[in-house]
């Protein structure tokens, strides 16, 4: 028997999306867009001093599960570097396009049941494109 797609931990945490407040004044923002679903994850970033994000602010118009994938990504963003950003983003396309297990995020494998559901990988990765992206913008002094 397979995992149900949607489960009591993707709607909790589709329902507590941490940072989500938009920045008044970010360095970088990015929204992504799933063209499947009509996904769409605004992510405003800051970072300090090392190049590491210090603020984020999201606005989440997606799916249950671009919502849960935004939550796990918003809850451990802070303090992570662009280059960070940019692996966890790498890993977790890779995963889920048949790679070798989750990504080393915290609660990604949450995501396993939705592996054979490839409509829906686009919003799971929405939130840490526009991350990665955001993060790299803020550092190159784009804003995005």
């Amino acid at each position: 028997m397979t995992a149900p797609l949607y489960n009591t931990e993707i709607l909790r945490l589709a329902a507590t999306i941490p940072h989500q407040q938009r920045l008044e004044s970010p360095m970088a923002s990015v929204e992504r867009r799933s063209p499947v679903c009509g996904s769409r994850v605004t992510v405003d970033v800051n970072l300090d001093a090392e190049g590491r994000v210090s603020e984020l602010g999201m606005l989440v118009r997606a799916c249950a599960l671009g919502q849960a994938s935004s939550s796990l990504m918003a809850a451990h963003a802070i303090g992570r570097t662009p280059e960070e950003l940019d692996a966890a983003r790498d890993a977790l396309s890779d995963w889920l396009a048949g790679g070798e297990g989750p990504p080393d995020w915290p609660g990604l494998a949450l995501f396993e049941p939705a592996l054979p559901h490839s409509a829906r990988h686009a919003s799971i990765r929405l939130a840490f494109e526009a991350a990665a992206e955001a993060a790299r913008s803020a550092r190159e002094g784009r804003p995005g």
